[in-house]
């Protein structure tokens, strides 16, 4: 299994794609009804600072029940009007596959989260969840261009079925990639571990702002930076004084875009114009019969 990264493989890193401003994803993970107020209070704190446009990973079938459905729907329907982005984040968000007897598997999926729910799924289960949430999008009419697995995990199978639907790119925790660059180009991954608090214990509380700002540092020089948020984080004022904080710093010298956004700025920027980006509206499923696929280059 290789839950965090794309198993075919990296490549070497550069520190620019093109010669323009880099980029700031800001991300709000987790998004179901029953998170839909917390997840809507950290858009609000994020806009006293800026408006800018954000993307939100919606879980279809979360496994924790409750919250107003229709409520969230309609707050979701706002901020497409409104320039956001909806990506897909996994059906459940629940790892219920079978633990093997590794430590580094039973950490990943144990101390790290019990909630990567496609660490460890065989292909066909994890197409069938990816089919069953892109229905659950299309019944709403909303348009999907990315997958992000929940806790940032994918095994071997979970990377093989999502080359078999028609996203634009996925993300780990430590990397985005694109998915396609035209035909018979190289996937693209761009380094940029995630800015990340560590809500739901004190430790974490304590030390993740101070490792976001040393990783923001690091990450100064790259052409993409990433904010994620989930919806504890703002039940913590720190925490929350802290994302404004680094928000502001970062558009001193970003520009904010969704993820789908970025995904169309590193199309444009690795394959010829001939190749135009995919289509925001219902994306078209397709199979990865026969499909050339080369290793990622990586940024």
């Amino acid at each position: 299994m290789c839950p965090t990264e794309n198993p075919a493989g990296q490549g070497a890193d550069a520190l620019a794609l093109a010669p323009r401003r880099p980029a700031l994803c800001v991300s709000i993970h987790d998004v179901a009804p029953v998170t839909w107020d917390e997840c809507a209070r950290l858009a609000e704190a994020l806009r006293a600072v800026a408006d800018i446009p954000l993307t939100w990973l919606v879980v279809p079938h979360y496994h924790r029940p409750g919250g107003d459905a229709a409520r969230m729907e309609a707050g979701l329907n706002d901020a497409l009007a409104r320039g956001d982005e909806l990506a897909l984040h996994g059906f459940t968000h629940l790892d219920t596959a079978p633990r093997g007897p590794g430590l580094g598997e039973r950490f990943l999926r144990g101390t790290y989260s019990v909630e990567g729910e496609f660490a460890a799924l065989s292909l066909d289960e994890a197409a069938r969840r990816i089919e069953r949430g892109l229905d659950w999008f299309a019944a709403r009419g909303w348009p999907v261009r990315g997958f992000v697995p929940p806790a940032w995990l994918m095994g071997e199978g979970a990377w093989q079925a999502l080359r078999g639907f028609d996203f634009d790119y996925t993300t780990t925790f430590r990397r985005f990639h694109l998915l396609h660059g035209g035909p018979g180009a190289a996937e693209v991954s761009v380094l940029s571990p995630s800015l990340v608090y560590a809500a739901r214990n004190r430790s974490g509380r304590l030390a993740s702002p101070w490792l976001a700002d040393l990783l923001a540092l690091g990450l100064s020089r790259r052409p993409l930076v990433r904010l994620s948020l989930h919806p504890p984080d703002v039940r913590y004022p720190r925490l929350l004084r802290h994302a404004q904080a680094t928000l502001a710093r970062l558009l001193a010298s970003r520009t904010a875009l969704t993820k789908a956004a970025f995904a169309e700025r590193l199309l444009t920027s690795t394959v010829p114009s001939s190749h135009p980006p995919a289509s925001d509206a219902h994306r078209t499923r397709h199979s990865t019969t026969g499909r050339h696929c080369a290793a990622p280059r990586a940024y």
